[in-house]
C-alpha cells in the first residue's frame, strides 16, 4: 500500500470454521483489533471451513484446501492420485492468495506443535506454503500468539522450522513455545511472549457464589493422546473416559449438579457417552457454538474441570476456579500463568480418587483463587494491548496510522 485512500488487505488463515471454539475465538480476538485500530482494512479468509467463516463473522473466505476430502483417509487408488494433485494445486492456490494481500494473520492456535495427532502433509504443509509465498511475494506474514511445541518427526518438523523461519512476525502464547522453536533451530531472539488472544474477548460477569455447593462445568475431549501415542490411542481413551466417569458420578452422588461442555463438534460422542453411563437430570450437556457461549456457561458455575486448553482459557478469563486434565504442556504453563499451577492432572492417567482430591482442595481456596484471577487477568489484558500496538507498528505501513492503536487498560 502506498496511499492512505488504498486500504491495506488483510488475510486471515488457519483451521478456522471447521468446528473448533478456540481457533475461531483466535480469529474473533484479532478481528477485534483489526475492527477497532484499523477499521479501513479490507480483510478476507483462507481456511477450513469458508461457509461458517462468512456467515459467523461476515468476512469473505476462501477453502485453504483444493480437495475437499483433504481430511479424510484415502485408501483407494483414485483417492490417493486426488490428495497428490491436491497438493500440487494447492501450491498455486495459496500463492495466488497471498499475492492479493499485504499483511497475512495467523491467529493463535497451536500452528506449529504436534501435541495431537498430525501429520506433515496435512495443516503443516499448508502453513509452509503461506509463510514461503509471503517471503517469495513481499506480503508479510505474522504468526501472532501462536502454540509451538518441539517436534519429533523429521518431515514435521521440518516444515514447522521454516514455516516459523520465513514468518515476518512472530510471537508465542507461552515462553516454552518459544523455547521449543529455538531448540528446533529458529533465531527467536526478538520475538516475544504475550497471553494467548482469546484474553482480549469480551468476558461475561461471573455469577457470585451462594455459599452451598453450586453446579460444576466439565469441559470434556475427545482425547487419544498425541502422535506419539497412536499405538496405544484407545487405551488413553478409555481410561480418560472411565476416570470422567467416576468423578461425575461421585458428584452426582453429592448432589452436585454438572454441566457437559464441549469445544470441538468431535466432542460430542464424549459428552454421550457419559450421559449414557451416568443416568440423572442433575447431568446436562450444553451445545457452546463460541467461546462466548463457553464463558457464559462457566461464569455461572462454582467451579470448573476442563480438558481442552481454550476450555481453560474461558474458566480462567470468567475467574472461576478451574482444574485442568492437563494432555500437553501448554495447559500446565497456562495454569501457573494465571496462578492456579497446582490444579493439573494427567489426561493420559486419569486418576479419579486423585481427581476428586484436588477438586475438593481446589474448591477449599476458592474464594482466593478468584482474587488471583482477577488480577492475572487485567495483567493479560495489558499485555495484549501492548502486542496489539506492536503488530500495528511492526505489520501495517506508518501512512495506514490514522487511527491510533488501543492503549492497555
Amino acid at each position: 500500500m502506498t496511499s492512505a485512500e488504498t486500504p491495506v488487505r488483510v488475510g486471515v488463515f488457519g483451521l478456522l470454521g471447521s468446528g473448533n471454539l478456540g481457533n475461531d475465538g483466535s480469529l474473533e480476538a484479532v478481528l477485534g483489533y483489526l475492527r477497532a485500530d484499523h477499521p479501513d482494512a479490507v480483510v478476507d479468509a483462507l481456511c477450513g471451513g469458508p461457509e461458517a467463516v462468512t456467515a459467523k463473522f461476515g468476512i469473505p473466505a476462501t477453502r485453504l484446501h483444493w480437495n475437499r476430502a483433504e481430511y479424510r483417509t484415502a485408501s483407494r487408488a483414485g483417492a490417493i492420485a486426488s490428495k497428490g494433485l491436491g497438493k500440487l494445486v494447492d501450491v498455486f492456490r495459496t500463492a495466488s492468495w497471498v499475492r492479493r494481500h499485504d499483511v497475512v494473520i495467523v491467529p493463535g492456535m497451536g500452528v506449529l506443535e504436534a501435541t495431537l495427532p498430525l501429520r506433515p502433509w496435512g495443516f503443516p504443509y499448508s502453513l509452509f506454503l503461506l509463510c514461503a509465498s509471503g517471503r517469495l511475494l513481499g506480503t508479510r506474514v505474522a504468526l501472532v500468539s501462536v502454540g509451538a511445541a518441539e517436534i519429533q518427526s523429521r518431515p514435521t518438523r521440518a516444515l514447522v522450522r521454516w514455516s516459523a523461519r520465513l514468518a515476518a512476525y512472530r510471537s508465542y502464547r507461552d515462553a516454552q513455545s518459544r523455547d521449543a522453536m529455538r531448540a528446533m533451530g529458529v533465531d527467536t531472539v526478538r520475538d516475544e511472549v504475550y497471553p494467548d488472544l482469546a484474553f482480549s474477548l469480551p468476558t461475561p460477569r461471573a455469577s457470585t457464589p451462594t455459599g452451598s455447593p453450586g453446579p460444576v462445568c466439565l469441559g470434556v475431549m475427545d482425547f487419544h493422546g498425541g502422535n506419539d501415542d497412536r499405538a496405544r490411542a484407545e487405551e488413553i481413551y478409555q481410561r480418560y473416559l472411565d476416570g470422567t466417569i467416576r468423578f461425575v458420578r461421585t458428584l452426582v452422588e453429592e448432589g452436585r449438579p454438572v454441566r457437559l461442555l464441549t469445544g470441538d463438534q468431535c466432542d460430542v460422542s464424549v459428552v454421550a457417552a457419559i450421559l449414557d453411563a451416568v443416568d440423572s437430570p442433575l447431568v446436562t450437556a450444553a451445545e457452546p457454538a463460541s467461546l462466548a457461549d463457553l464463558m457464559n456457561e462457566m461464569a455461572a458455575a462454582d467451579t470448573v474441570v476442563a480438558v481442552r486448553y481454550h476450555n481453560l482459557i474461558c474458566a480462567l478469563k470468567t475467574g472461576t476456579p478451574v482444574l485442568a486434565l492437563c494432555y500437553a504442556a501448554k495447559s500446565e504453563a497456562l495454569m501457573d500463568r494465571m496462578g492456579l499451577g497446582a490444579y493439573c492432572h494427567p489426561a493420559r492417567e486419569v486418576d479419579a480418587d486423585r481427581l476428586l482430591e484436588q477438586f475438593r482442595d481446589l474448591e477449599k481456596h476458592a474464594a482466593e483463587l478468584r482474587q488471583t484471577l482477577t488480577e492475572r487477568n487485567r495483567v493479560a489484558a495489558q499485555q495484549l494491548a501492548q502486542q496489539f500496538a506492536a503488530l500495528t507498528t511492526t505489520l501495517f505501513p506508518a501512512n495506514d496510522h490514522d487511527h491510533a492503536p488501543r492503549k492497555a487498560p
